[in-house]
């Protein structure tokens, strides 16, 4: 798997736009301070955009996003921006600690237990993306023990409380139908997974779970040449459809035409 990467094309036309996929990587869950049944928020999605059609020309900078790390007796650690050219989907929110909000992203954090009264997830959609990028996480009840589920990118999808994280939604630029964006649940600390910008899970444990890392996938039609340098990115080049397809996991570079 290439770092540094000069490709190299039977073609000479070079391709004028592309189809992207701009994943954020997500936020972790929040402790639950060590008292018993008493939860953190889970890690809100990272944001999630997508389109077709983008005109790109000359070279433009790729960045994939980190997930949260997690965190321990600590409100979850948010996840990091991925950007793509002028495209950039923001880092999901962390889950609150146990009687703590959400904290706010591409999707927000689930709210910690309410025992001392009810807390709200962190906002969605943050900074404001048209079509939006991501949703709130849940709010916790007043006297309740359990922590709530991180939003997500699924068409309003917030997470629900006390156990589910909003649902992830399904994209096949990568050439086979992938789930991303899910948001983090309660009662286990699962971590997402990387590259797929899943919010981490929250229990009754000081210790949270990260969240999963983002992706950035770039495609255009295969009659178009290969882009001509790549550097500071972990990336795949393939083929599938009739398509030429970039899949950028990991760093932060440039991209040249």
């Amino acid at each position: 798997m290439p770092i540094l990467g000069i490709t190299a094309s039977s073609q000479t036309n070079s391709p004028t736009a592309v189809d992207y996929l701009v994943v954020a990587g997500a936020g972790a869950g929040g402790g639950g301070d060590n008292a018993p049944n008493a939860t953190g928020g889970a890690g809100g999605a990272g944001g999630f955009r997508t389109s077709t059609g983008f005109a790109i020309s000359g070279s433009f900078t790729v960045t994939v996003g980190a997930g949260g790390a997690a965190v321990s007796a600590a409100s979850g650690s948010s996840g990091n921006s991925s950007v793509f050219s002028t495209i950039t989907s923001a880092g999901g929110g962390g889950g609150g600690l146990k009687n703590v909000n959400g904290i706010s992203g591409g999707s927000g954090g689930g709210a910690g237990c309410g025992v001392s009264g009810a807390k709200s997830g962190g906002s969605g959609n943050t900074p404001s993306t048209s079509p939006s990028q991501g949703n709130s996480g849940g709010n916790s009840t007043s006297n309740a023990n359990s922590g709530t589920g991180g939003g997500s990118a699924g068409s309003g999808s917030t997470g629900a409380n006390p156990t589910s994280g909003g649902a992830g939604t399904s994209n096949s630029l990568s050439g086979a139908a992938v789930t991303y964006a899910a948001g983090g649940g309660i009662s286990n600390t699962t971590a997402g997974a990387a590259n797929t910008g899943n919010g981490g899970g929250a229990n009754t444990t000081n210790n949270a779970a990260a969240g999963g890392s983002g992706i950035v996938i770039l495609s255009y039609a295969n009659t178009f040449a290969d882009f001509t340098t790549i550097t500071g990115l972990t990336y795949t080049k393939t083929t599938s459809g009739g398509k030429t397809i970039y899949t950028f996991t990991a760093g932060t570079g440039t991209v040249t035409i």
